[in-house]
């Protein structure tokens, strides 16, 4: 049984091909819209057969029965036209909601934009020291917090000393308040404050193991909160400090964080968010000096501060011991780096050339002190040798020098691993009131106005 098939091409003529019954056929590949390919061989055996190719014209751009042209491709920006999303920690982008075309702009660090709102800023009144302090700085869990040598609550510790020589009382103090997550972000990266919604992370930062077994919302309200409060005390003693010309954070010093890192008992950057805070929202301070004479080298403010030529950092360290961050060490101006068992008169001797070498060679807008006890000898983590005698005194040195220059100068607390470290920094502050240093009626008559009026005030 045969099977008739017509092949018809177009301005041609019909082909008729004949197959048997098993032999169906097949339909052509066809390749092109304007040429019709050959035919592929339809049974075995066979001669193939081919049609001649016909050429057919492109269709004409204009279709006379429509009257119009075809409309013209759309074409997609080129690649550097686009927006793309910025990663870098500075920038922020406008949310999915919005409308209009996507742009990126710089934070306000640095001079651009509108800063957040905070209640950090806010004006304590007038009668009170220049001091801050809540009593959530101290941290306490069903004894987790004696799992570390550092003093969990040497800070209430420094105030209840102060109260017993009657410098100062509860209604006289700075209350400090707990950082919002929208002031962190001010350095901090989104990605960074969400790691430390794992309770191992904080674990590795605190250097508490068990606490990678408690519950998250435990260690955010037990941990995590008190070294917040301790930030915004911070960030609020930098703006008094220009106010009044010297501020006091009891708590703070958080010198190992920086802004997508912490370590070494620091969660959150309290320096480089002090510096920011003024720099964005406080006319007139462009420019500012870390003074870190903790034992250990601030490897966070460091990386911070990289390549910011506003910042000048001097740190004063042991050389031997954690962090070693040499990669930081590249941001610091004037590094001093001490060896084990250093003592009282070399100690002194450097820090006082130094402090007055960096001061003189820049003069900035506010001094901010990272005054670290565990320069104590006797401390397990700062292999230093320095007396309680020889601490008292460094604090002297650098507060004069702060006076002498009138550079506002605000002072935190920092690290320190004995359980005296506390009676220590109680008496520093009581020597500096004794010599004139620190003052409140000075202080509150500073409240408010520029920070010249405050110096001319101590010249007297």
């Amino acid at each position: 049984m045969l099977v008739l098939i017509f092949l018809y091409h177009p301005g041609g003529a019909t082909t008729h091909l004949a197959f048997p019954h098993s032999c169906p056929p097949r339909i052509p590949h066809v390749t092109s819209r304007h040429t019709v390919p050959e035919r592929r061989q339809l049974c075995p055996g066979r001669p193939r057969l081919t049609a001649p190719p016909r050429h057919r014209p492109p269709l004409p751009r204009t279709r006379p029965e429509w009257g119009r042209a075809a409309p013209p491709r759309r074409s997609r920006a080129p690649p550097a036209a686009r927006c793309l999303r910025p990663r870098r920690a500075g920038l922020r982008v406008p949310s999915r909601g919005r409308r209009g075309p996507c742009a990126a702009w710089p934070a306000p660090a640095g001079g651009g934009g509108m800063p957040h709102r905070t209640a950090l800023y806010e004006d304590p009144p007038a009668a009170c020291w220049p001091i801050v302090y809540s009593p959530d700085y101290n941290i306490t869990f069903v004894g987790l917090e004696k799992l570390h040598p550092f003093d969990a609550g040497k800070w209430g510790k420094v105030i209840n000393f102060l109260k017993e020589e009657k410098l100062i009382a509860d209604d006289l103090i700075v209350q400090a308040r707990e950082a919002t997550d929208e002031d962190l972000l001010v350095v901090h990266t989104r990605r960074y404050l969400n790691k430390l919604k794992w309770s191992f992370v904080v674990a590795t930062i605190t250097e508490i193991p068990p606490v990678a077994f408690l519950p998250n919302f435990v260690v955010q309200r037990k941990v995590l909160r008190p070294l917040r409060t301790q930030t915004g005390g911070t960030i609020m003693a930098g703006k008094l400090a220009v106010d009044r010309g010297w501020a006091i954070n009891v708590g703070g010093g958080f010198h190992h964080c920086s802004s997508d890192k912490g370590g070494g008992f620091c969660a959150y950057a309290d320096i480089t968010l002090a510096i920011k805070f003024l720099f964005e929202r406080v006319q007139g301070v462009s420019k500012a000096t870390i003074i870190d004479l903790d034992a250990h080298q601030g490897n966070g403010h460091e990386r911070d501060f990289m390549d910011d030529h506003r910042v000048y950092i001097m740190d004063v360290y042991n050389r031997y011991i954690y962090p070693g961050d040499g990669f930081a060490k590249r941001a610091i101006k004037r590094k001093v780096e001490l060896e084990w068992g250093t003592e009282d008169t070399e100690y002194l001797q450097k820090v006082h050339t130094h402090v007055e070498g960096a001061l003189n060679e820049l003069k900035p807008d506010i001094i901010v002190y990272n005054a670290g006890t565990d320069i104590l000898d006797g401390d397990p983590l700062g292999g230093l040798a320095v007396s309680p005698q020889g601490i008292v005194k460094r604090d002297e040195v650098v507060f004069k020098a702060a006076r002498r220059r009138r550079i506002p100068i605000l002072m935190v607390t920092s690290g320190g691993y004995q359980k005296r470290t506390a009676r220590i920094i109680a008496d520093s502050i009581l020597n500096l009131h004794s010599l004139g240093l620190i003052d409140k009626e000075l202080a509150a008559s500073g409240a408010g106005n520029p920070k010249c009026c405050v110096f001319d005030l101590l010249e007297e």
